[in-house]
């Protein structure tokens, strides 16, 4: 099996679990072996107090994205923490665009920054995941 095979397996079988990122709107656009996109609209349930998207929302894609970027090697892996920079406001209508890619993985620990851009390629936020691996796999190999 290639590492994209790997990846897209994995990524597969986490999204027939991941309730939270389907129900809020997020698809898979592509996965690799560390790096992953996911995408989604925001709407109108998206928006916070301001008219624009709010911070959890853009945190929680990115996050999607992190996390099926660190488990696409079929090793169970899990977030042991997290930081976001929010550069410019999501938009209502605006697709957003999670772009995960490994920097380091050392053991069990994986650094992995995210960048989240809308459909005009502006920069709305960057991410950075720290991983760690725990014992397990998504699918048997």
């Amino acid at each position: 099996m290639t590492p994209k095979e790997r990846a897209e397996r994995a990524a597969h079988a986490m999204w027939r679990e991941d309730n939270a990122s389907r129900w809020v709107g997020m698809r898979i656009d592509d996965v690799d072996e560390g790096r992953a996109t996911l995408s989604m609209m925001i709407e109108k349930h998206h928006t916070n107090g301001h008219g624009i998207c709010h911070g959890g929302v853009i945190f929680m894609l990115a996050d999607s994205a992190f996390a099926f970027a660190c488990n696409s090697k079929n090793q169970s892996t899990v977030a042991q923490h997290n930081d976001i920079s929010y550069i410019a406001p999501g938009r209502l209508g605006d697709r957003l665009f999670a772009e995960a890619r490994e920097v380091s993985l050392t053991g069990r620990n994986g650094i992995y920054d995210v960048t989240v851009t809308n459909q005009k390629n502006t920069v709305i936020a960057e991410f950075r995941g720290c991983s760690r691996a725990i014992p397990g796999q998504l699918f048997e190999e």
